[in-house]
């Protein structure tokens, strides 16, 4: 993955944005160190609008898909109410287990609860009754539709839901490999979604903000 901004100014974005916490930055380094596809961290900038928005719209409970190593589920449990919970979902033991192993070191780590296993078996095995404020997807490309169509029903009206990597380096312009056409459906997808509203935003690899009505 390459960032859609130029390295020039996403590093001038970064040192103009609120700085990482430290725990934050010690994980990055340590993905980049330990992990392969250390690209797909979530970084500065975009963890601290992950942050806002849920701090913006007073969220209590927040669902992501794909935890990764664990950065956006940290930056965004940071931004929970009091009493908020985060549900993640990661398929991969490895990164599962060092996610684990930050969130215990968090003071926001009591907040996040970790579901080992794919995302849509997660989705289908919570409560009927379960409402989230907040969704972020961050996983598979393949299966972001999917992934929207099963959260959509259970975000509240007017609870946001963020979608990552919705430009996926430019390859939107001219789709080739299997990946590329997902995402171009899927934001095709939200595009035609009349329960919707959207922005698609140049944020690193591209973020679809959209808010249930």
């Amino acid at each position: 993955m390459q960032n859609i901004v130029p390295e020039a100014l996403e590093t001038y974005c970064a040192a103009h944005t609120t700085a990482a916490e430290p725990l934050l930055e010690e994980l990055a380094a340590f993905t980049r160190a330990h992990c392969r596809h250390s690209q797909m961290l979530t970084g500065p900038v975009e963890g601290r609008l992950l942050r806002m928005l849920v701090l913006a719209i007073g969220a209590r409970r927040i669902l992501e898909i794909g935890t990764f190593t664990g950065y956006s589920a940290l930056s965004m449990a940071a931004g929970l109410t009091d009493g908020g919970e985060l549900i993640t979902c990661e398929i991969d033991a490895e990164h599962a287990r060092i996610a684990q192993s930050f969130f215990g070191r968090s003071d926001y780590g009591s907040r996040i609860h970790l579901r080992h296993g794919a995302a849509l078996d997660t989705i289908s095995n919570l409560p009927a009754s379960e409402s989230f404020d907040f969704v972020f997807i961050d996983a598979d490309k393949e299966n972001y539709i999917s992934y929207y169509e099963a959260v959509l029903p259970l975000l509240r009206p007017g609870g946001l839901l963020a979608a990552d990597n919705t430009l996926w380096s430019g390859k939107v312009l001219a789709p080739q490999e299997k990946s590329d056409h997902a995402i171009v459906a899927f934001n095709a997808h939200v595009a035609r979604d009349a329960r919707v509203e959207h922005v698609l935003l140049s944020v690193r690899d591209g973020v679809m903000l959209i808010r249930k009505l």
